[in-house]
């Protein structure tokens, strides 16, 4: 009854929940977790951006309409003039809004669900090591319940089974060495994958970041350029 009881403690721990042996995985684990609530989070945040740019263009365009439509009107003719030009102003900057809406959506937006998507591709690595270690303990609890099976037959004497139980001990014994080597091999494995994403993407996902922030300063370079060529026309405004 002992070698039962110990035998199905075994089995029970075997099948029970992974309990991780390198501290690595579970550090690596919650920075993963981490890094891709706070990258959904921003992408949010960035499809918000975009839409909002977007709006604010097609406001702006309203607003040159409307500015034009007052200037042909207009019979004060530097003021008539300065609202032609603030027309023309205003319809340039809806011009950069639109085109910078793009940007914030398919350059820093596709860069974040690129990065969300090679996230997602490690945790598949991680649930497949996870469930490769199941099956490599799966194994040992089938192999000793085997084991367990050759002991009753040795214990009553009954001779004529241990042939066939004995391979199948040899033959769980292989399953259980080769669970051991596919466990060993796919955790190298994740661990390449997780090294290779946290130098070789994080130094590319700072170029692009580097490249939308510069289209972001050129933006707004290009509405500085068009107020200062409007402000003499509202100066010359008497």
């Amino acid at each position: 009854m002992r070698l039962v009881k110990n035998v199905g403690d075994a089995v029970s721990k075997m099948t029970s929940k992974m309990e991780e042996s390198d501290q690595w995985f579970e550090e690596k684990q919650q920075q993963l977790d981490n890094l891709d609530s706070h990258l959904k989070r921003l992408l949010g945040s960035v499809e918000t951006l975009s839409a909002r740019r977007r709006e604010l263009g097609s406001n702006t365009s309203v607003f040159a309409k409307s500015a034009g439509l007052l200037g042909n009107c207009e019979e004060h003719e530097p003021l008539a003039r300065a609202l032609t030009q603030l027309a023309d102003v205003e319809e340039k900057i809806d011009q950069l809004h639109q085109e910078q809406s793009i940007k914030d959506y398919f350059l820093f937006g596709e860069l974040l669900r690129e990065y969300i998507g090679l996230i997602a591709g490690i945790k598949v690595c991680l649930q497949q090591r996870v469930k490769s270690f199941h099956t490599w303990h799966s194994a040992q609890a089938t192999l000793l319940k085997k084991r367990e099976t050759e002991t009753k037959l040795k214990a009553s004497g009954k001779t004529e089974k241990l042939p066939d139980i004995e391979r199948e001990i040899k033959e769980w014994d292989g399953k259980v060495e080769q669970g051991r080597k596919d466990f060993e091999k796919l955790s190298k494995l994740v661990k390449a994958e997780v090294t290779r994403f946290e130098t070789l993407r994080v130094k590319e996902f700072k170029e692009s970041l580097i490249k939308y922030l510069e289209s972001l300063m050129n933006t707004q370079r290009q509405l500085i350029d068009h107020w200062e060529t409007f402000l003499p026309e509202a100066k010359a405004i008497v």
